[in-house]
C-alpha cells in the first residue's frame, strides 16, 4: 500500500487507494481530513457522500470531538477516549451513526509546520474487544500510512502549504498562556490587572490572528506553533 501511494500522480487516485485501504483492513472506513487553520477542509475517504455534505452543511467542524480532541493531541487515539460530554458531541455521534458512521473509531494527527494539521482516521461499527485487538495489530501500520497519505496529499497541493502564523502581542501571550494553564478568564483577568472586557479584546485579537474556529482552539494553536510555552 505504501508503493501503491509512492505511485499515485494525481489527487483521484488517492480517493482509490483510501478505498483499497479499507478493504485491505477489512473496516467499514478510512478517511483522511485536512483542517486549515481559516476552517477550510479537504479530504478523501469512504464515507457516504450525504454525511460528508451534512458534515459540511452543520459545520460540525466546531463540535466533532475527534477534529477539537485531536488537534491538541501528537499521539494517536482510540475515539472512545475523547469528550463526548457535551450535548452538541452527542448529537453530533447520533447524527454520524444515522449517516453510517460506526461506533469504534481511531485518528492518528498529522501536524506540521506553522499549523498544519490532518487527521487519518479509521473507522468500525463492532464490539469494543474485537476493535481493541485490531488496533493493537494494526496500529503501527496505520500510523506509518497515515504520514504518507499526509506526505502525499501536501504533494499534491501545493495551495494548501500552511501560511506563516502572525505574532501575538506581549499581552495576547500573557493572557493566551495563563488560559491553556487553566485560569478561569476572572482568574486571568485578576492576575493580569485588567478588566474582564480588556481581556476579551486580547483573546479575539490573538484567536483572530491565529485564524481559530474559538478559544480552545486559539490556545492549542498557540501552543501547536511555539507562541507560547508552558
Amino acid at each position: 500500500m505504501l508503493k501503491a501511494l509512492e505511485r499515485t500522480t494525481e489527487l483521484p487516485q488517492l480517493q482509490l487507494i483510501s478505498e483499497q485501504l479499507r478493504d485491505y483492513f477489512e473496516v467499514d472506513h478510512i478517511v483522511y481530513h485536512w483542517v486549515s487553520g481559516s476552517g477550510t477542509q479537504y479530504g478523501c475517504g469512504t464515507y457516504d457522500d450525504a454525511w460528508v455534505q451534512r458534515y459540511v452543511d452543520q459545520d460540525y467542524l466546531r463540535v466533532d470531538p475527534v477534529v477539537l480532541g485531536c488537534f491538541q493531541r501528537f499521539t494517536a487515539v482510540d475515539w472512545k477516549k475523547l469528550n463526548w460530554t457535551s450535548k452538541a458531541a452527542r448529537g453530533f455521534l447520533e447524527d454520524a451513526q444515522a449517516h453510517g458512521v460506526g461506533n469504534q473509531g481511531f485518528s492518528v494527527p498529522v501536524h506540521g509546520p506553522n499549523g498544519q494539521f490532518a487527521l487519518f482516521s479509521v473507522n468500525h461499527d463492532s464490539d469494543d474487544d474485537t476493535w481493541f485487538e485490531f488496533i493493537e495489530n494494526n496500529r503501527r501500520n496505520l500510523i506509518l500510512v497515515a504520514h504518507y497519505f499526509n506526505e502525499k496529499a501536501l504533494e499534491f497541493e501545493p495551495d494548501r502549504a500552511p501560511e506563516a502564523t502572525a505574532a501575538l502581542s506581549p499581552r495576547e501571550v500573557d493572557a493566551m498562556t495563563f488560559l491553556a494553564m487553566g485560569y478561569s478568564r476572572a482568574q486571568v483577568a485578576d492576575t493580569l490587572s485588567i478588566s474582564e472586557h480588556t481581556l476579551r479584546v486580547y483573546i479575539e485579537s490573538a484567536r483572530h490572528k491565529l485564524g481559530a474556529a474559538n478559544t480552545t482552539h486559539a490556545v492549542a494553536r498557540a501552543l501547536q506553533n511555539g507562541l507560547i510555552v508552558i
